[in-house]
């Protein structure tokens, strides 16, 4: 039963040579069904590292261009405030960019495959039948475009006044995101939308509980400090 669920699906083109990899993308994001999910994992070329280098190098293109709009509005904000540094902000900020960029791509790399981890592990003990390397490529096809594409949408964003209007689109888009991811678990996984669904989405919560507990910690431990910083100027508040 594995060994037939498991196997590759006739509907991946047979003979032809490799899918192009802007043609995985394409149909990761525009034929959002658990077949075509299912079609990639079963590939030959459903492999963790190509998956490590898509958002590789989507995030190095990201972090660049946008850091290449924000040189662009420090550049215009101190001009406008008659500063003769410009140049040096400027400079700056492409420094940082064409030096950061590659770190930062790899940390994003770091995140994502821990992410996926974490998420297939749950969907294996939901049942998923499938492997990190397939769950890792399936994946790396949704977000790596998608890194592309907020990456267009951050340079529009910039734009005043009609830039709410495209990180309003930016926000439905990573909506739309984390459905394709939840069908692309269920797809690949072969398991149910309840399985598939929590799968993805528990990891965010705990992530957004944990967080909540820092910001609940470190509220206190200021709290607590301000008043004794209080206490130091003013001796009689506290009594």
């Amino acid at each position: 039963m594995n060994d037939q669920m498991n196997a590759p699906m006739s509907s991946m083109p047979s003979g032809g040579g490799p899918v192009p990899f802007y043609q995985v993308w394409i149909n990761a994001l525009t034929k959002p069904n658990e077949q075509t999910y299912a079609d990639m994992a079963n590939s030959g070329n459903a492999k963790a590292t190509t998956a490590y280098l898509w958002v590789f190098i989507a995030a190095l293109v990201e972090f660049f261009f946008v850091s290449l709009v924000q040189s662009a509005q420090i550049g215009r904000i101190l001009a406008s405030s008659n500063s003769n540094l410009p140049v040096r902000g400027v400079g700056l900020t492409l420094i940082t960019a064409v030096c950061g960029a590659p770190i930062v791509a790899v940390i994003i790399v770091v995140f994502f495959a821990v992410g996926v981890a974490i998420i297939q592990w749950i969907a294996r003990m939901f049942g998923g039948r499938a492997s990190f390397d397939q769950m890792a490529y399936v994946f790396g096809a949704i977000y790596a475009p998608f890194l592309l594409v907020s990456t267009v949408f951050n340079l529009f964003g910039a734009i005043p006044f009609v830039g709410l209007c495209f990180r309003v689109v930016l926000g439905l888009a990573g909506l739309y995101i984390v459905v394709l991811q939840i069908m692309a678990v269920k797809g690949v996984n072969q398991i149910g939308w309840g399985q598939a669904a929590g799968s993805v989405l528990i990891p965010g919560f705990a992530v957004f509980l944990v967080c909540c507990c820092l910001g609940a910690v470190a509220g206190a431990a200021g709290g607590v400090a301000l008043r004794n910083i209080i206490q130091q100027f003013r001796p009689g508040l506290g009594q």
